[in-house]
Parts: C-alpha cells; sequence; structure tokens
C-alpha cells in the first residue's frame, strides 16, 4: 500500500547500518518505510557499541550523514568508553546533548519514533516531539529496568532502579502509542496502568532478500577459513551477542562433554560482547579445542555464513523476565537460512517448536543441549532439511520485513491521523 510522504525521525543510539555486524531493524523498518514513500531519517551513535572504536565518525567531525538505500543516517558524535562505567552514561549523555545540537539541520518531521535500551534517546524524542508539534511514538525494546533487576545487576529498591520505573511510566504516559518487541511485553505495561490499546507488538524481523541467492562466503575471510578446516565435521555454530545474558558458558560446558562423546562436532561461536574474553577462557580451561572463536560479520554476510552451518543455536540465561517472551534478531537470521535451530531457554513463547524448527533444551543445562545436538545430528539428511524449511515458512508468515513495515507503517498512519 502506498502511503503519503512524511517525514519520520527514528532515535536510536545504538542503530547501525547495513555493513556493521549487528542487528539491522531500524534499518530494514525504515527502508520498508521509503518504499512506500516516507522519508526516514535515522540518528545514532558514530562510536561503536561493540567494538568501542569511533567507526562512523571521526573524533571531532560532530556529526556525519550517509545514505543507505533511501535511509538516511546521522551518525552523531558521542563521547568514547569502553566498560559499564561512568563513561558509558556519559556516552549515553552526549548522544542526547549531540541530538539536540543537530536536529535543526533536518527536516521537520510529522512522526518521531523513540527506541529504548537507555532512557535518553526516548526522552530526547518526546521533547523534540512537543518541540516540532509531531507525533511521539515509544518503542521498547528490552522491558528496562525490569530486565536488570531480574539477572541481579539493580536492585529493585535501589535508586537508580526506582527512578528507571518512574522514567519508563512517564514515557508510557506520554507516548501516543507503544510498541514492543516480547509478544507478552503488553502484560508488564497494562500492569503499570496503561491502557492496552495504546500498545502494538511490532517483534524484530528479517528481510529474506539476505537470504535468497547468496553469495558464497569469501574464501579469504577468517570465517571461510574456519569452515574450511573443519568441513568433514558436523558445524554447530552460535552467531550473537556475546553477553551475561546469553549463557554461553552452557554452549562451552556441552562441548567439552561433547569432544568426549561425539569428536565429530564442532562448534563456532561468531560474535562479540563482554563475556567473549572470559569464555575463550573458560574453553582453555576445559580444554574445549571443539570450539572456534570468530569475530562479527557485517549484516550483509551473515547469511554467507549460517550457510555453512548443520545446526544453529539460540542461547539464553534462565531469566524471570523471559515470561514476556523473546524476539531476537539472530533467531529469525537463523530460521531464514533454512538450517535447523536449538533454542536453549525458558521463554514463554518456543519460536522454534512454534515453527517446526528444531527443538527447544532446557537453559543451563550442558547435557540437555548435548542430547538435543546428538539428536538433530543423528538424523536422517531429509528430517534436517525439512526442519529448515518450515523454519523458513515460519519467518515468511510471521517476520518478514514486508510484512513488519506494512505494520508500522500503518501504525504510523493513525497517529497522524488521531
Amino acid at each position: 500500500m502506498k502511503y503519503e510522504t512524511r517525514t519520520v525521525w527514528i532515535l536510536n543510539h545504538y542503530a547501525i547500518s547495513p555493513d556493521m555486524a549487528g542487528g539491522t531493524r531500524h534499518y530494514d523498518l525504515a527502508r520498508e518505510l521509503v518504499r512506500r514513500g516516507y522519508e526516514v531519517i535515522i540518528f545514532a551513535s558514530g562510536f561503536d557499541h561493540v567494538t568501542h572504536k569511533y567507526v562512523k565518525i571521526k573524533k571531532g567531525e560532530g556529526l556525519r550523514v550517509e545514505d543507505h538505500n533511501g535511509v538516511k543516517f546521522v551518525w552523531l558524535e558521542t563521547s568514547p568508553y569502553q566498560g559499564n562505567d561512568w563513561r558509558r552514561v556519559l556516552n549515553m549523555l552526549s548522544y542526547g546533548f549531540s541530538l539536540l545540537r543537530y536536529n535543526k539541520n533536518f527536516k521537520k518531521p510529522e512522526v518521531i519514533i523513540g527506541s529504548s535500551m537507555h532512557p535518553i534517546a526516548p526522552l530526547a524524542g518526546w521533547w523534540l516531539a512537543k518541540r516540532y508539534r509531531a507525533r511521539f511514538i515509544f518503542e521498547v525494546r528490552d522491558l528496562w529496568p525490569q530486565t536488570a533487576v531480574d539477572m541481579g545487576a539493580m536492585k529493585r529498591n535501589g535508586v537508580m532502579a526506582r527512578l528507571l520505573y518512574a522514567w519508563e511510566k512517564f514515557m508510557y504516559q506520554k507516548a501516543e502509542k507503544i510498541i514492543v518487541l516480547l509478544p507478552n511485553a503488553g502484560e508488564y505495561i497494562t500492569g503499570r496502568g496503561i491502557r492496552p490499546e495504546k500498545i502494538v507488538w511490532i517483534p524484530n524481523g528479517v528481510d529474506l532478500k539476505r537470504f535468497d541467492n547468496v553469495k558464497p562466503i569469501d574464501p579469504s575471510s577468517p570465517a571461510a577459513k574456519a569452515f574450511a578446516e573443519q568441513k568433514d565435521m558436523f558445524k554447530v555454530v552460535y552467531a550473537g551477542a556475546h553477553g551475561p545474558a546469553n549463557g554461553l558458558d552452557t554452549l562451552v560446558e556441552a562441548a567439552a562433554l561433547m569432544a568426549g562423546i561425539d569428536p565429530g562436532v564442532h562448534f563456532f561461536l561468531i560474535g562479540d560482547g563482554p563475556e567473549k574474553g572470559r569464555l575463550v577462557q573458560l574453553a582453555q580451561e576445559r580444554s574445549a579445542a571443539n570450539i572456534t572463536f570468530l569475530a562479527p560479520v557485517p549484516k550483509d554476510e551473515v547469511g554467507a555464513v549460517l550457510r555453512e552451518a548443520d545446526l544453529l543455536l539460540h542461547c539464553l540465561k534462565t531469566m524471570e523476565v523471559l515470561k514476556y517472551g523473546v524476539s531476537p534478531n539472530k533467531l529469525y537470521d537463523y530460521l531464514a537460512s533454512g538450517k535447523p535451530v536449538i533454542m536453549v531457554s525458558n521463554a514463554s513463547n518456543q519460536i522454534i517448536r512454534e515453527a517446526g524448527a528444531g527443538l527447544v533444551v532446557e537453559p543451563d543445562n550442558a547435557e540437555a543441549l548435548v542430547w538435543g545436538i546428538l539428536q538433530i545430528k543423528e538424523m536422517p539428511p531429509e528430517e534436517r532439511k525439512l526442519l529448515g524449511i518450515n523454519g523458513r515458512s515460519y519467518v515468511e508468515r510471521h517476520h518478514s520485513m514486508e510484512v513488519l513495515g506494512e505494520k508500522l507503517a500503518r501504525v504510523i498512519e493513525e497517529v497522524i491521523r488521531k
């Protein structure tokens, strides 16, 4: 459906373009909006959260503008940081200051989408919406601070948690629509006194074109060389963040167990994050020589890398907040690749089971993971192939960017015409 030309601003500190590694939710949705006649500007940090380097901007440059297939990225200079200390807080604040300094250089918006992880982008989005008399949509990518509380990183009654709970409720109240990624997040938000009709579920998804007619992986790349070295092995791949919530200790322990059970299985952990160094050390301590650690790959190369796998893993540790469900980018990439998947999670929505694309096993249980891997490895090839076909069909129906982009366009038109 074609819509009127509108200007939409998306404020996401951590948004990335397709030439970078990580989740490209906002670029993919923005491209769908552009196809429908919208003008979309994404305001993001030029200092990369994963590599902790200035990737899209030079220090002292202020801002840089790029166009990716009609989607305008405004890369803002923000202060550098390396860990989760006061420098990261300063980085968040500097994003807000840069946004307020440079926003007037760009076309006035009809709609502003302020996306959390941290509070500054949505708060700035609400303030700028008031300034420009634009409509404000609050996107909740994670239930924050509830996730931090459930993980034990923050005390529920601590000063910081109380401040964030107050910020959270303020944003819910001020938003004209609240976009949630988790399927059951509406239960949490209505529990905070918010009307259910304000809440719209637009989960993560996948640009299926990235997985059609995939070019072979560059043979000179570290990933290609690693796969070539293990070409005769049953290749189990995890591709994504190496963070506290991912529960990758279980994967390392499973690899160590597997070495003594079936030496024909090899594990690949592709990505980066605060836990990676410790995981490499743990693998060495467990003598898990059947694990290869690799650097992240750009989004437009993910399809080629996943095609090399025999089995894909998605891991999360046990967390109370998972009762509201999950919507992980990498899982939809997995399904789009047409490969069988094992989901290690206690999430309320068992996506892999719904899709008929593999197995769900108990989190924090290395033995259960080993059992699951062997069960899929020992399947006849045609059964494994059917699991992959089921997964691909599932994302085509429910999580393609074309479907999700149309849903977002309808939300935008609804708030404009109120």
